[in-house]
């Protein structure tokens, strides 16, 4: 005798339905969620490579640890696994892969990278750099010598958009000033990567605000305003927290300040603020920073092409590294990975008892600082997390500046305080110090951590969307 099913009949078509048996549904359930955990395999693959080379090439002291196996790199045999997984044919596997990593968002974010990748290469050949250094050692009071630092470290990252090129610029200064007012290295050397940081959340051009407003679908002008209410109370106190702990008045040299190497970085921060697009805005720059330099500075215009292919090669491995994380991001999508993650993420989340979406605000945060303790790469950790954070914005009436905002601050925040990111190796490896040591002062990233936290948790829900 067969079995009877229960089923419905549609009064329009007349077609009767069968409804699936409860344990068919719930061994599909299970099914999906296994899948949808697999999926997730070849993302911890790719962690375990990249940190676990850096952790042991660290432990046998190879300079620059944690770039020794790049991460456009290591992602590959990731990607393989992922390709194995998918147990597709290959041809559709590899249209998965191509995809991912045509998507247009991360399209669109690898174009600003060349162009600001360019700007920040022509800039600095015509002295813009230089230029910002001297006209704020030019006006540091002998007093201030820490505050000072910290000021112009965040000027000169915020006009460049990379803490990494500000450390590299600064750090030979820094090391001169600590030894000329005879302060300790590691205090300096904290001072100089909390400014860096400072810049490279909050700047423009800095890859990490590219990627959180390409993933969140938000404006660069919208995001920054929002940025801004906590980057600068942060600041105001690190700068209090740097003024009390400056005790040698040592007089500090500049050189001639050119003033007119300060005016592209002032023009595209004013320009990008003002809301005009970020394409227009980098390319004025570009072109602004070139006729500075042959009009007042030695530039020589020929030269412009090679130093914008200098540029577009700077940012090379970011822009490789994008692609292939948003391709390997495509099979964990496909395959339920990231919805998987973003349950268990509310499951967590709806225990918290904060008004509002308080809470997703917070696992938003947490997203984006976790990831990059894995990975110690702040705008690698935004593009890995960024679906699952606008997904979560999505459901909870989190606008995109307000998700942007904290996926590049917590990010930011996260790499600013591992001794394994390469902020921290470089300047323990300039002072020759412990990159342990170069993060116990930075007191920028703590209070930003402490600032973000109580803006999320203290703001009324009215206006926490």
């Amino acid at each position: 005798m067969a079995c009877s099913q229960r089923g419905r009949i549609d009064k329009t078509s007349g077609h009767l339905y069968i409804a699936q048996p409860f344990y068919e549904v719930a061994k599909l359930n299970t099914v999906a969620t296994v899948g949808a955990r697999r999926s997730l395999l070849p993302l911890l693959f790719f962690i375990l490579l990249f940190l676990g080379s850096g952790l042991y090439f660290q432990s046998q002291n190879v300079d620059y640890a944690f770039y020794q196996l790049p991460g456009h790199v290591a992602i590959i045999p990731a990607l393989m696994l992922a390709i194995w997984l998918h147990r597709a044919p290959l041809t559709q596997s590899i249209e998965v892969m191509v995809k991912g990593a045509g998507n247009h968002n991360i399209i669109t974010m690898c174009l600003i990278y060349l162009l600001a990748g360019a700007f920040a290469s022509v800039a600095t050949a015509t002295g813009g750099v230089d230029a910002v250094v001297n006209a704020g050692l030019s006006v540091i009071p002998a007093q201030f010598l820490l505050p000072g630092l910290f000021i112009i470290a965040a000027l000169v990252s915020t006009a460049m958009g990379t803490s990494m090129g500000t450390i590299g610029a600064l750090a030979p200064i820094a090391v001169g000033l600590a030894n000329q007012a005879d302060l300790e290295p590691a205090l300096v050397a904290g001072v100089l990567l909390s400014g860096a940081m400072f810049g490279d959340n909050l700047s423009i051009i800095s890859d990490t605000t590219i990627a959180a407003t390409r993933t969140q679908g938000a404006k660069m002008a919208d995001k920054f305003k929002e940025n801004i209410k906590i980057a600068l109370p942060a600041a105001f106190f690190t700068l209090i927290a740097f003024s009390i702990m400056t005790t040698a008045p040592t007089a500090i040299v500049s050189e001639t300040v050119n003033w007119t190497g300060v005016l592209p970085y002032a023009a595209i921060l004013f320009l990008a603020v003002m809301g005009l697009n970020v394409f227009v805005v980098l390319l004025l720059g570009i072109l602004l920073a070139a006729l500075q330099g042959s009009i007042f500075a030695d530039y020589a215009i020929s030269g412009l092409g090679t130093d914008i292919a200098t540029g577009f090669a700077n940012v090379q491995e970011i822009f490789l590294l994008a692609m292939l994380v948003s391709a390997l991001s495509e099979f964990i999508k496909q395959q339920g990975g990231l919805q998987w993650i973003s349950s268990q993420i509310q499951k967590l989340t709806s225990s918290i008892k904060l008004a509002g979406n308080k809470a997703q605000q917070l696992a938003i945060a947490a997203l984006a600082f976790i990831s990059n303790l894995c990975i110690a790469n702040n705008t690698v950790a935004i593009v890995l997390t960024g679906d699952v954070s606008r997904n979560l914005a999505k459901q909870h009436q989190i606008t995109p500046k307000r998700s942007a905002s904290l996926l590049d601050i917590f990010a930011c925040i996260s790499q600013g305080l591992v001794p394994y990111g390469a902020q921290a190796l470089l300047l323990g490896a300039s002072f020759g110090i412990s990159p342990w040591q170069v993060i116990t002062y930075n007191y920028y990233c703590m209070l930003l951590f402490i600032v973000a936290l109580g803006v999320i948790v203290l703001r009324r829900p009215s206006q926490s969307s």
